[in-house]
């Protein structure tokens, strides 16, 4: 699959270099187009000179930049997402709630209010970037939850999920982002207070 990795910093590298082991083409843009070359070149991809060349030519777009540059980053690649399935990897924050699209609960509906023809999906959110890059914990995989309201973008995001070793768990509708925009912000808090290594994760026992 040919994916676009929107954000060069810690979360998309490692994602895309989980990707590229699957075998998947990823081509990575960020808003200093040398830092998508950088981690281009580290990760094995390619690099776009703008998102929307990125987004463009890829079957899907991962959304893996701060939810801060989120509304603009909807802008430029509205016109190259439409019918594809969006992954939305941010997490709104306390902080950034005022900047949600009006009537949103969560990152993920914002973005599905500025991007009403992308079939957005929420996933990845859940666990710290040094986690997307080694999802297992005592020989187990931890759980990926995804989140969205179109059938075949799930899916088909649930099978990347698997890809890069995560245990991918259907998460619901997309109205469940909350739900899991709130778990990462709890686990950011629960480092954050107890002076923990930042590798806590997700794992039901089920």
């Amino acid at each position: 699959m040919r994916v676009a990795m929107i954000g060069s910093g810690n979360v998309g590298r490692a994602l895309g270099r989980g990707l590229r082991a699957a075998g998947h083409d990823v081509t990575f843009s960020a808003a200093h187009p040398e830092r998508a070359e950088a981690a281009a070149a580290d990760v094995g991809g390619k690099a776009a000179s703008s998102n929307a060349e990125a987004a463009r030519d890829a079957d899907l777009v991962i959304l893996a930049m701060p939810f801060t540059a989120g509304e603009a980053v909807a802008h430029d690649i509205a016109q190259s997402v439409s019918g594809k399935a969006v992954v939305d990897v941010t997490n709104a924050g306390a902080t950034t709630v005022s900047e949600l699209a009006p009537g949103a609960r969560s990152a993920a509906e914002a973005f599905a209010r500025w991007l009403p023809d992308a079939h957005v999906v929420k996933a990845f959110n859940t666990a710290f970037a040094g986690r997307l890059a080694n999802p297992v914990q005592d020989g187990r995989p931890l759980d990926g939850f995804v989140a969205g309201d179109d059938a075949a973008a799930k899916a088909a995001v649930m099978a990347l999920v698997d890809d890069v070793g995560f245990a991918s768990v259907d998460g619901g509708p997309l109205a469940n982002a909350a739900l899991l925009e709130g778990m990462a912000m709890l686990n950011i808090w629960l480092n954050a207070n107890n002076g923990w290594d930042w590798t806590s994760a997700w794992r039901l026992a089920r």
